[in-house]
């Protein structure tokens, strides 16, 4: 029996508290069957000891229904979950602001990837799945894409947001869409204004757009980064303490490798992956015939080369495009989509590795 027919066989173990299984989690980083003896490796990140022992049970029990199988072999490796660490060269010049609970940084390191589109897919889709969990209005969507800012397009906000207080005491109200509050440049400069500031200029945007919007009481606050690893990037990691990053790649070796090093640059920043998310994917024409314009397996390859899990592959369909264009995210126009069903299920995954205890409600 191959590997493959193993991890197959393990989708029937499910996470504690969420439909989805162990091996689409990314948390199987091997299988293996040498005689009578089944052999499994697990990598999870949890703060809860229930989780881990609640697992290997069940990996156990599951492969006791494999013909020919006489000893079981699960190792488990648990991983706390990091807390935010200094960014090179120097310590985090700023905290989280309070009743954020969690911080994600969205990059890609390449441009033209979707990065935005699929930030703003995410946060409509953690939206909904903290809705159903009794939580509304807990997710950020931080838009730093400082050039380009394309957030308010595609999540339908335009004008200007209110100001509470005077002085430097004064507050940014986030505007709110789709149950996620966000805060972009977009809202802050005129649409006929390029962006031509300099690294001080861009610093300083980052910290006021985390010290001086009230974000209230956030169970997740994503922030949209611009391509690269620049200033903006720089100047977030030494102010907000993040607690993971999530890499946006298309299939192609062209985007792969750059994301790659973004990936580094996180790391040696001591800024945890969370995982890697491949978009446009592949595109299903009318036919059914499902076509890999992009290549394939370069999210994967990337995962691996870096040590973290693909959280998910997002297809190539219009219906994404029209939706950011039209300021109504797929996930909320057409929540049936398979595209949306993708998208929450990157948001519950994302939760999970966030925060397990509370995802299974421990």
């Amino acid at each position: 029996m191959t590997s493959d027919a193993i991890k197959e066989h393990l989708k029937q173990v499910k996470y504690p508290g969420f439909s989805r299984d162990i091996v689409s989690f990314g948390l199987v980083r091997s299988a293996a069957l040498t005689g009578a003896t089944a052999k499994v490796s697990l990598a999870l990140t949890t703060s809860d000891p229930k989780i881990p022992l609640h697992l290997k049970t069940e990996v156990e029990k599951c492969l006791r229904a494999l013909p020919g199988v006489q000893e079981i072999i699960v190792d488990v490796a648990v991983t706390p979950p990091k807390a935010a660490a200094p960014a090179a060269g120097g310590a985090a010049t700023g905290t989280a602001p309070k009743g954020i609970r969690h911080s994600v940084a969205i990059a890609s390191g390449k441009g033209g990837v979707g990065k935005s589109t699929f930030a703003v897919n995410l946060a409509c889709a953690l939206a909904q799945v903290l809705t159903a969990k009794g939580r509304p209005g807990r997710v950020g969507l931080m838009d730093c894409d400082i050039y380009g800012p394309s957030v308010p397009l595609m999540m339908g906000l335009s004008g200007r947001p209110e100001v509470e207080g005077d002085g430097p005491a004064a507050m940014l109200i986030p505007m709110e869409h789709h149950g996620v509050k966000v805060m972009s440049m977009g809202f802050l400069v005129d649409d006929n204004t390029p962006v031509v500031w300099r690294g001080p200029m861009i610093m300083k945007t980052v910290q006021q757009f985390v010290q001086n919007v009230r974000w209230g009481e956030l169970d997740v606050l994503l922030i949209d980064l611009p391509p690269g690893t620049g200033d903006a990037q720089l100047s977030l990691v030494q102010t907000l303490p993040l607690d993971g990053a999530v890499l946006v790649t298309t299939p192609q070796p062209a985007a792969t490798n750059v994301a790659r090093k973004g990936g580094l640059m996180f790391q040696k920043v001591n800024v945890p992956l969370l995982g890697v998310a491949e978009n446009m994917s592949y595109f299903t024409d009318p036919a059914g015939q499902r076509h890999e314009l992009f290549g394939a397996g370069g999210g994967t390859a990337l995962a691996e080369k870096l040590g973290t899990g693909l959280l998910g592959q997002v297809p190539l369909v219009p219906a994404i495009r029209e939706g950011g264009d039209f300021g109504r995210p797929l996930v909320v126009g057409a929540p049936d989509h398979p595209a949306a069903m993708v998208f929450r299920t990157i948001a519950e995954t994302l939760l999970a590795r966030l925060d397990p205890v509370r995802a299974t409600g421990a």
